[in-house]
């Protein structure tokens, strides 16, 4: 079977390698604004279907196609990727010392079959001091990502307690994308190393 994943992101490549060694990538262009009064969940998973449906109509009709969006919420409001240092200083000293929702949605479309997973994680920060945020703010990480954090990176340090799925705070939940597969009779292709 065909996969297709309709991400440019070297994360979610990453995860999806962990359980799927034969896919390709396609990027998948979508108006990502939210819409009014549009929930956090709603819109996760709005965002991965349209992905999707968009990945699915170009390529082969036969083939998996699995997508994913990640959203930060604080507060019920969605924490986008940081426009500038300001914007960055502002987003992670409202995280500092808090716990906030990490959602991530998955979905995987073959023809007109669609399913869909949502999983919600929370993270809590330690308390960011000003200088610790300014020196993580003179990186290179935090700027093309939601929240201005990636927990994969040094960020992972703020991080307190996390109660959920890690993977899916990093963009794609290893469990539910397993058994998400698993529906399309899509098994984990791990090769097992012999001993001889």
């Amino acid at each position: 079977m065909n996969v297709i994943l309709a991400s440019a992101s070297p994360r979610r490549k990453q995860l999806l390698g962990l359980l799927c060694q034969r896919f390709v990538c396609f990027s998948a262009n979508i108006d990502e604004q939210v819409l009014p009064n549009e929930a956090v969940a709603q819109y996760v998973l709005r965002m991965a279907h349209q992905k999707a449906g968009i990945c699915a109509s170009t390529n082969d009709s036969s083939a998996l196609v699995l997508s994913a969006d990640t959203a930060i919420s604080l507060d019920d409001q969605i924490l986008g990727k940081p426009a500038d240092y300001a914007h960055a200083q502002h987003m992670l000293r409202a995280l500092s010392g808090r716990s906030h929702l990490v959602l991530t949605a998955v979905s995987a479309r073959q023809g007109e079959v669609f399913r869909d997973v949502l999983v919600t994680t929370t993270v809590t920060f330690a308390i960011l001091s000003d200088g610790l945020i300014s020196r993580y703010l003179a990186t290179e990480e935090p700027w093309d990502k939601a929240g201005a954090y990636a927990i994969q990176g040094m960020a992972g340090s703020f991080v307190a307690h996390l109660e959920g799925s890690y993977s899916a705070v990093v963009g794609l939940p290893l469990l539910e994308t397993r058994d998400l597969l698993a529906t399309f009779a899509l098994a984990p292709d791990w090769t097992i190393a012999s001993n001889a």
